[in-house]
């Protein structure tokens, strides 16, 4: 099977559909369900972090996914995704999982695309709503955020190492609407962070009591941007929220200016001397780059770090697809806070960090304007498994 851009055409949701997303409707309404219905999605690469991604999407009831991976299946793939067996080892990976990930929901139309994803036309991607790439090298992910900016399409890039793994977002510009109770206080239109800025407000009543809706707008950067972006000012000014800063971060630039520097790209060995010292040096100047303190690179956290990379837990995989799948729904049906624009997960402390990096330029004005303390509180968000 294969798609040429032209992938599904919009439908007005049936009886069926309403009973069969009955609870999903009561939970985010009609017509957010109605965007789903009728979004075409990419997911490039089909390993234990896209098996969720693409079970997570299809049960939601989208109008169309297609699959991009032309590696053969291994015996290590076996482990982390949960629609491949015995027999499915030397199949392509996307041809492997199209049948099972058809089964869970037959409304929607699974495509699987196997030629080089860089080969395709820009008429290719045109055809979807929403690019997602997960697992990939940084320059497939800085080249394939580039082609979805050039068709202005949204784009998320994700990866999963070990007890690590990070979700990245790039919408461009994203206009959403939050619901929230009525406050004395005047909501003001204009800036609120150094993204984020409110475009208007409306009041109505909901169950009896009096609702604002309020828009609002986030301004994105593409991933090749935010990988060399400073922390946000509310974190370079306090020793406090530095000091809490995931290691994590460091370490994943890092790693991608790793995967930068060595030709021809191959994976980091952690069993090679010369790759560790490149790689710990790396990691201490992305570290002094973010204005971090010394004592938050600690040698612990990198062994722990190399020692998990490249490798795949499921619950680390499920938590990761769980979240850039929710975001995307709520991307589609314009609701709620949308990752803004880096969420970091650390397995080990069972936590995920947002984080806004944004470059210098970008920042501009917006931040003093919008600076008070309910603001900054907002620049972090914290995603607990407790």
């Amino acid at each position: 099977m294969s798609v040429d851009g032209s992938v599904a055409d919009a439908k007005t949701i049936s009886a069926d559909e309403i009973a069969l997303y009955d609870r999903q409707i009561r939970l985010w309404g009609m017509t957010a369900q109605q965007k789903i219905r009728n979004a075409n999605i990419l997911l490039v690469t089909m390993k234990g972090l896209g098996n969720e991604i693409a079970k997570n999407l299809t049960l939601a009831g989208i109008a169309s996914l297609t699959l991009h991976d032309n590696t053969p299946v291994t015996e290590d793939d076996l482990c982390t995704q949960f629609f491949l067996t015995e027999a499915d080892k030397g199949r392509f990976r996307a041809t492997a999982a199209a049948t099972p990930i058809q089964k869970l929901n037959p409304r929607v139309m699974i495509h699987v695309e196997t030629r080089d994803i860089f080969s395709l036309s820009e008429t290719f991607f045109e055809g979807f709503d929403i690019i997602i790439a997960t697992d990939l090298h940084i320059s497939a992910l800085n080249t394939l955020n580039a082609v979805a900016r050039m068709c202005k399409k949204p784009f998320y890039a994700a990866g999963s190492h070990g007890l690590y793994g990070y979700v990245f977002a790039d919408l461009i510009s994203h206009d959403y609407v939050i619901t929230r109770a009525k406050s004395n206080i005047t909501t003001k239109l204009g800036p609120e962070t150094a993204t984020r800025t409110i475009i208007s407000t409306t009041s109505e009543q909901e169950n009896g009591k009096e609702v604002e809706k309020v828009q609002k707008r986030e301004s994105y950067q593409p991933l090749i941007l935010a990988n060399t972006s400073p922390l946000p000012e509310s974190y370079l000014s306090s020793r406090r929220r530095l000091k809490n800063v995931t290691p994590l971060l460091p370490c994943l630039r890092a790693l991608w200016e790793f995967e930068k520097q060595i030709m021809p790209p191959r994976p980091l060995l952690s069993s090679n001397s010369d790759d560790l010292k490149l790689f710990t040096t790396l990691a201490n100047q992305k570290a002094h780059e973010l204005s971090l303190p010394t004592s938050s690179l600690r040698a612990d956290f990198l062994r722990s770090f190399l020692q998990n990379l490249y490798s795949e837990l499921s619950p680390v995989c499920a938590f990761l697809g769980a979240q850039l799948s929710q975001d995307v729904i709520n991307v589609l049906g314009a609701r709620e806070q949308p990752i803004q624009n880096m969420m970091l997960f650390d397995g080990e402390e069972s936590r995920g960090e947002v984080y806004a990096l944004m470059p210098f330029f970008a920042a501009g004005v917006a931040e003093a304007k919008a600076r008070s303390p309910s603001v900054l509180d907002r620049d972090r968000e914290v995603i607990s498994l407790a």
